[in-house]
Formats: C-alpha cells, structure tokens, sequence
C-alpha cells in the first residue's frame, strides 16, 4: 500500500511524489482541462486518475470540495473514451481495456446522486451519465440501462440498495464495469461514524462484478476507517491519497457550561449574533424544532431539519440554505452528507458528538471557500450520557439464532428475501443480522444465496457474534471519550484533532480558543521531536503490542501519557511511567 499524507496545496500545484511520475499524462491533464475546466490539478488529483486509468485500486481521503470527484469521473472518461475508439490503454493487462461498461458510482444519498448527474450532464451532454434510483420513474429507469448497454453511458448512479437486488448486479455484470466508484465510502466501516449496513455487500458485489478497480471517496477516516474501507472493499496494494485535512481557516472552538439552562441560553444568543450561514447541530428532533423556533423569534430566517420531516419539507430546506435563503438551519445528523455550499460561516454543535470522525465531518461543512470561518461546541460533562445511550447497540440473541435455524434448515444457500419471508423480519433489522452474523466468519454470501458454514454449532456462532458486538461497544466508548478529551483539554484543539487522525502538528495552530488564552503554549506537547532524536520507543504511527489488549497503533504523545489505538478496545491513554515501568507495550515486530 502506498499512502500519501500531505497538507493542502494550493490549486495551481500538482503533485510530484513517487507515484506521480516527471511527466504526468498528457492525456488524462487534457481531459481534465477540455472537458471538466480543471487547468491545474491539486495534489493527489492526477496521482488517483494515473492508478485508476492502469487498474489500480485508490482510497481518497479529502475534504468535500477538495476535488475527489474528478478524480473519477476523469479516469471513467478516459477508459470510455478508450473502449469506444477501440484504443489500448495504458496497461491493458491491469487496466482491463476489454471492458465496454460504465463506471458504476455509489452514492447514498438519491440528491446527492442527481446533483452530481447534473453537473456531468452538464459537461458532457448526451446520455455519458445515468442514474438508477427509486426517485425515478421506470421509463426513465428503463432508458438509463439502455444507454449503458449501448455504451453511450461512461458512468451510473446508483444507491446501495440498488446492489442489493440480483438482478441488477447481473445486469452489470453483463456490461462489464470499468470502475467501481463508493462514495462517501466511510460508510462501508463500522468504526465509521455514519455506518450504513448496506454498504457492507460492497466488496462482495465488487467481485461479482468482475473486481474492477475500485475507488473509495470520503472527506474524512481516521486510520481504523482506512484500514476498514480497505479490507470491506477487497482492495489490493491501493494508492491512499490523504490531503487538506488541516483546515487552517476554520477556528476551533469549545464552550463549557455548568447547566442545561444555561447552556441553551447562550447558544441561541451566539448563534443569534453570528454571521451566517451557519448550521446548528443538536442530537434531538425535539431541539432541533426548539432552537429554530427561538432563532426565528429573534429574526433570523431558520428551519429545522430532521428525518421526521417530510421529504418534500427536507427538501426545501436543502434547497433554501443552497440559494442563501436561510440563516441557519438546526439540524440533526440527517443533514449535511455531500452538501457543497462553500460559504458556510459557522458549524455550531450544541451537543457533543459521538466521535472525532463525525465532529471533523460536520465542521468540515464550513468555509470551503476559503474564508475564515468557525467552529463551535458547546459542552457540558453530562452530556457524554446521552451519546453512550445513543452509542449502545445490544445484540439480539434470539433473532441471531433465528436466521441461523433457517439457514441450518435450508437445502443450500437462501435468498435475503426468502430469509426475511421465513423469519418475518424486516430487511433493515435482517441486514444487521446477517451483518453480524457475517463476522463471525461462519455465515456467507455468495452469488446464489447466505448460507452457514458446515457443521458450525449454532449456539457458538451467536457467542462469537456477541463477542465481536462487545468489542465494538467498547471500540465506540473509547471514541467517545476521545470527544471528551477534544472537549476538555487545554492543549491545542488542532493539535488533539489531527493527532487523532494520525497526523502530527508540531506547532500550537494559533486559530482556537486554548491558543488564543495561551494554555495551549503551557501544555508541553510531545510532537515527535524526541522521537527523531532518538529519544522515543515508541514514536507516532509506531505499531505496538499490549499485554493485554493486544496489538494497536500510536497516535499521541503528551508529557506524561501515551494514546494508542488498540485493534479490540479502541483508544486508551496509557501513562508513560506506567508503560516504562511496567513493560507494557514492545513495538510489533
């Protein structure tokens, strides 16, 4: 695997690592200019069009407006333009120039998906791009298939559900894909923060398709979701561009309150007196409702948005906030995957996040243009009760057992929809069955059906599926006290917020609240120096084994303590006197 972590460069700067050669493709930089209006190329751009375009699979870790969707949709092009002319691409043998198909893109979100059908169209005209998706009528359906199996069509949209049906990765199957693209792929990982159990089938159906080179697109994994997007989607030796995750320009702020009442109060003041627009974010449909309420009563022009709205209702939202016809919208979670508004002001949370990987992402959502722009969090200790409850996922047992009885039952594989007609389950509740059922190894889904391994003792299987439930609790706990470490300490918050996603700031930012009162140049950050003295055992990104909870990866220095990011426990901050003194760790061999 090669992985390319580096800091944002500016637009007219193309990068030249190991895996971008002196002379880039002339043909790929073309194209990207004629045809998409990208003259210059930002780093790790023309690096994830090479590798694909030669039958390499790439993980992209960039924030939205960073450009990860060129990197596809440059690469899917230039094979479809390839394939038509009948040229040889770059590498036949690897790039798989005998394919005729479109790229197949994944994406969650059915607006998302006709946004970026839009704009394609837009640039390419014709019938080049497709969608398949329940918002469509079945004549256009029907239309979308026959352009892609005439060809016409370089690229289809579809959601995940869409995957889930035979026949339509049969149908695919048939055009022989070019490219699997997933989008917002930290849905794929279960240490992600917006997990989505359908995604899951994703590397299974990327075999059934042939094992195309397989791109995964995410503005935000730390490096369990990397790990995760990269086994869930069978890739192999992938390139791994990781850029512009420090957003310099958006101030990092943390506010702490003794009481709800007060909490309340201030938030609606600040967000009442900050220039929008903004979005609040709140745990709750209940104070989603509440804050726009008051906000509304205070002039501002704000709409609440949550998934107990009607599609119709979160629509408007969507489109009002996109034409700046709302100040700020108070949302849930539901609101903001894929958004691209790039003058956003302010990210407000009035409630502490269940991870570091869903704080980024939201925030994220703020200054894409460039400008300065902030990020709050308004935090009270006991708030952390709340996201432990909202965190808590018991396993069912009795259900576990149920679909195994069917399956031991079965003369050979079953379908998920016979499954579900036999168990009487609803396809959402039997996919997170199956989910955890498949962990467990004993459980697999092949072209025919699920079927239960030979032999395996039903009762074993559920311990095993118990035991790997149990280790994710445990794995979100410990996120969730790494929220409360951003939350509470007096180090640099950009410091704490890059560290956790692996990437080592040896300075104080000078652009949060701990900078700006001066507590963050009293704390004594081990940034890495002693480590490149020598002075370190066990420096940063170093891989280590714990007695105890085995092996795991270091993520963050202090004076006295260690954070390591262990495979089965998630993130435990260890004190350094105790790891010396008590032999704790040895680096892995």
């Amino acid at each position: 695997m090669t992985e390319l972590i580096a800091p944002a460069v500016p637009a007219d700067t193309v990068s030249t690592d190991a895996v971008t050669s002196p002379n880039p493709d002339a043909a790929l930089r073309q194209l990207a200019a004629d045809t998409f209006g990208l003259p210059h190329l930002r780093a790790g751009q023309l690096a994830g069009m090479k590798a694909l375009v030669t039958g390499r699979d790439v993980l992209a870790v960039m924030p939205t407006g960073y450009g990860k969707s060129a990197i596809y949709q440059v690469a899917a092009v230039q094979l479809h333009g390839e394939q038509s002319q009948g040229k040889a691409a770059q590498n036949p043998s690897e790039a798989g120039s005998a394919r005729r198909g479109p790229a197949v893109v994944v994406s969650p979100l059915i607006a998302l998906q006709e946004d970026q059908l839009d704009r394609l169209l837009e640039t390419l005209g014709g019938e080049a791009a497709v969608a398949v998706n329940s918002g469509r009528s079945d004549s256009e359906v029907n239309d979308a298939w026959a352009a892609a199996e005439r060809g016409d069509a370089a690229l289809i949209f579809l959601a995940p559900e869409q995957l889930a049906k035979t026949e339509t990765v049969e149908r695919l199957a048939a055009l022989g894909v070019s490219l699997f693209v997933v989008d917002e792929a930290h849905c794929v990982s279960s240490w992600g923060h917006d997990f989505r159990p359908d995604y899951l089938r994703l590397g299974e159906v990327r075999g059934q398709l042939g094992n195309p080179p397989v791109v995964g697109l995410t503005a935000t994994a730390s490096p369990p979701v990397r790990d995760e997007i990269q086994q869930r989607l069978r890739m192999k030796d992938p390139l791994v561009l990781v850029h512009g995750f420090d957003r310099t320009n958006i101030s990092l702020d943390v506010v702490r309150h003794l009481t709800d009442r007060d909490k309340r109060r201030a938030v609606t003041e600040q967000v009442a007196e900050l220039k929008g627009p903004g979005l609040l974010y709140a745990a709750t449909r209940k104070d989603t409702e509440a804050y726009a309420a008051e906000l509304t009563e205070r002039g501002l022009r704000a709409e609440a948005y949550h998934a107990g709205r009607k599609q119709g209702e979160r629509d408007r939202v969507h489109e009002q906030f996109l034409d700046d016809e709302l100040d700020v919208v108070v949302a849930t979670t539901a609101f903001g995957m894929g958004i691209d508004k790039p003058n956003v002001r302010f990210v407000v949370h009035v409630d502490i996040t269940e991870s570091l990987d869903s704080y980024y992402q939201e925030i994220g959502r703020s200054g894409r243009d460039g400008e300065p722009a902030s990020a709050i969090l308004h935090y009270r200790p006991e708030d952390l009760g709340l996201r432990k409850f909202f965190g808590t996922h018991t396993p069912d047992e009795e259900s576990l057992l149920a679909v195994l009885q069917v399956l031991r039952t079965a003369n050979g594989p079953v379908t998920q929809k016979a499954l579900a007609e036999q168990t009487g389950f609803s396809p959402r509740k039997l996919t997170g069955l199956l989910n955890q059922l498949q962990e467990t190894r004993a459980v697999r889904t092949g072209k025919r059906g699920i079927r239960l391994e030979a032999g395996a003792k039903l009762a074993t299987v559920v311990e095993r599926a118990v035991e790997h439930a149990e280790a994710r609790q445990r794995v979100d706990r410990s996120r969730i006290e790494m929220m409360r470490g951003y939350a509470e300490t007096d180090g640099c918050r950009r410091q704490f917020l890059l560290g956790y996603f692996g990437e080592d700031l040896p300075e104080p930012c000078g652009n949060c609240d701990t900078c700006a009162d001066g507590s963050a140049y009293e704390e004594d950050y081990d940034d890495g120096a002693a480590a490149a003295a020598g002075g370190e055992p066990f420096p940063l990104q170093a891989a280590v084994i714990h007695k105890e909870w085995g092996p795991g990866l270091v993520m963050r220095h202090e004076e006295d303590v260690i954070t390591v990011l262990f495979e089965q426990e998630g993130y435990k901050t260890l004190s350094r006197q105790a790891v010396t003194e008590g032999k704790l760790l040895t680096l892995a061999p």
